[in-house]
């Protein structure tokens, strides 16, 4: 008799965010060396790009464990927050391409990026597209992004999208085999954003029906 796995059941759900729990593949590979050698940053400064769900939050999260750095998003960022984002040594500034036209919040970027290279800070700053396509509309800042070094969290491989699902099922603490969520990267949207969904519909479905998730009752949820 085959062994029966576990019903979900309306656990909390506790996102794992360590450098451990970041799982690394080619598609993010540049992206991890170049943030574990953050202290080699040219100028002191990168942008980390990608997709929605990329991992840019998580390797932000990361990175400032590491370096110790402060985190703040651009969107609520003032200029007079600078002084005490810098004095931290490390600065964060996450999803950068939503500024939306926003002068002030701009402006008080445009001079924290200044006063962290005057005061040899370090500087990881967010986006989803390549910095230099940003829309941004002061000049000076645009010019400021363009002129920093990039690299990108590229969608994920096969190898990585089923780590990613194994991971979500983790945090939402299910019992799925390994067996299961990878024939489930070999047939769902290769991306980020696609492997939390699916684990989110799996879950829900899951705890109202009183059931183990399977591949059957997977691929039926999932329409695969």
């Amino acid at each position: 008799m085959s062994a029966q796995l576990p019903l979900a059941l309306a656990l909390p759900k506790r996102p794992a965010r360590g450098r451990a729990d970041f799982r690394v593949s080619p598609s993010n590979e540049p992206a991890v060396r170049l943030i574990d050698g953050w202290r080699g940053w040219p100028g002191g400064a990168l942008a980390l790009t990608g997709p929605e769900g990329s991992g840019k939050t998580h390797l932000a999260l990361v990175w400032a464990d590491m370096a110790g750095a402060e985190r703040v998003s651009a969107a609520t960022l003032r200029a007079e927050d600078a002084p005490a984002l810098v004095a931290a040594g490390a600065v964060a500034v996450e999803d950068a391409d939503r500024l939306d036209g926003d002068r002030a919040a701009e402006a008080a970027l445009f001079h924290l990026i200044n006063l962290a290279r005057a005061e040899a800070a370090a500087l990881l700053v967010t986006g989803r597209a390549p910095a230099g396509a940003w829309p941004i509309a002061t000049p000076d800042l645009a010019s400021r992004l363009s002129a920093m070094m990039t690299v990108r969290l590229d969608p994920p491989d096969e190898a990585l999208l089923a780590a990613l699902l194994d991971k979500h099922f983790e945090d939402r603490r299910l019992a799925v085999p390994s067996e299961l969520t990878r024939r489930l990267a070999r047939r769902i949207e290769r991306s980020a954003a696609a492997a939390a969904a699916a684990a989110a519909r799996l879950d829900d479905a899951a705890l109202r029906a009183g059931k183990p998730i399977t591949w059957p009752f997977a691929k039926a949820i999932l329409g695969l």
